[in-house]
């Protein structure tokens, strides 16, 4: 059966015209889906019974299930999802005071293989629908028992510009003032950099802001890191994320993580201003969460010392706060640790 949630309002008006319905039984379906948060179709009770269980004969409401939901100290929460076709996949809620943000997964896996991350180094498997996004946000959202002010961030597992059509989908169907009604402005793409994706989001959904994870200033070192940097150089990435400022206006994030004399000298941070400087933006520094990998995290005087100078060369800069540290909330992590048993 079709998944109903990969369904944007005008697909399912679609549907509701082919079958002799009223255009308007299609938003009222998408209230119970994103408003109500129904978990039947038997739940939507100002649908005909005969409305009710020709939906129930043609689509499914549960295209995962939630294996694992743990609560850091710090109010973090991660989540593990089992698909129909028992992948894994998680998601990771962040409670700031006044906003929550839904890091969701995009993908089974990651084929780009960043060398320090967990989701990496578990291989690929393939992309998530557009209905397996969308679900983890209405999900997360039952788990908190109701609607709030929330901002989705894809970048979770997976690289959201190697499955483009199912997230713009996503993004339309979250985004549908008939349905959940996120604001444009509330959704984050987080991406290595796949010029040709940033194009295309900067033209289909210009509100939608950009997070690209740089994690070096070199292409040498950044061929480490990040493998596909070998396909795309930091010099084609710069000059696309040149074109998105131009077309949209919108102010860049760049992602760096940190990690122990490998991208942390204060030669790397002159270098990164150097690279970023002629780009809106501001640099989110992230000492590296240690994985299984061979790579160790920096300490708090280098950190200091990497934030100090990109400062002093006028590039404003974060050091993120760790959060969800003691239920490894790093994507990929409780992946592994579930599928070794732990």
């Amino acid at each position: 059966m079709r998944d109903i949630y990969s369904l944007t309002i005008e697909d399912l008006a679609g549907f509701m015209i082919k079958t002799g319905q009223q255009r308007y039984r299609a938003d009222q379906v998408y209230e119970w889906l994103y408003r109500r948060l129904a978990k039947s179709f038997d739940d939507m009770t100002n649908l005909s019974k005969t409305l009710r269980g020709e939906l129930s004969q043609q689509f499914n409401m549960i295209p995962m299930r939630r294996l694992m939901r743990e609560t850091s100290e710090d109010g973090t929460e991660k989540y593990l999802f089992e698909l129909t076709d028992g992948n894994l996949i998680e998601s990771v809620l962040i409670d700031h005071l006044d906003r929550k943000t839904f890091c969701v997964s995009t993908q089974v896996g990651c084929p780009v293989k960043c060398a320090f991350c967990a989701t990496g180094q578990s291989g690929f498997v393939r992309n998530l629908t557009a209905g397996e996004i969308v679900y983890q946000v209405v999900e997360i959202e039952r788990c908190l028992g109701g609607l709030g002010g929330i901002n989705v961030v894809f970048m979770g597992m997976g690289e959201p510009l190697l499955n483009i059509e199912n997230l713009l989908k996503s993004i339309r169907i979250l985004n549908s003032s008939q349905g959940r009604a996120i604001g444009i402005r509330r959704f984050t793409i987080s991406t290595v950099g796949i010029p040709e994706g940033i194009r295309t989001i900067g033209e289909v959904v210009p509100g939608v802001k950009l997070s690209v994870s740089i994690h070096a200033p070199s292409d040498s070192v950044r061929d480490e890191l990040v493998p596909l940097n070998k396909q795309y150089r930091l010099s084609t990435l710069i000059k696309a994320l040149k074109e998105y400022v131009e077309h949209t206006g919108n102010r860049i994030t760049f992602e760096y993580v940190l990690i122990e004399e490998v991208n942390d000298s204060p030669e790397d941070a002159r270098d990164l201003s150097e690279l970023v400087s002629g780009l809106p933006s501001y640099v989110n520094l992230i000492p590296l969460n240690p994985t299984d990998s061979e790579y160790r995290r920096p300490s708090s005087d280098r950190i200091r010392s990497f934030h100090k100078e990109l400062e002093e060369r006028g590039i404003e800069a974060f050091v993120r706060i760790e959060k969800g540290g003691d239920i490894e909330a790093a994507c990929g992590q409780l992946r592994i640790r579930y599928l070794e048993g732990g």
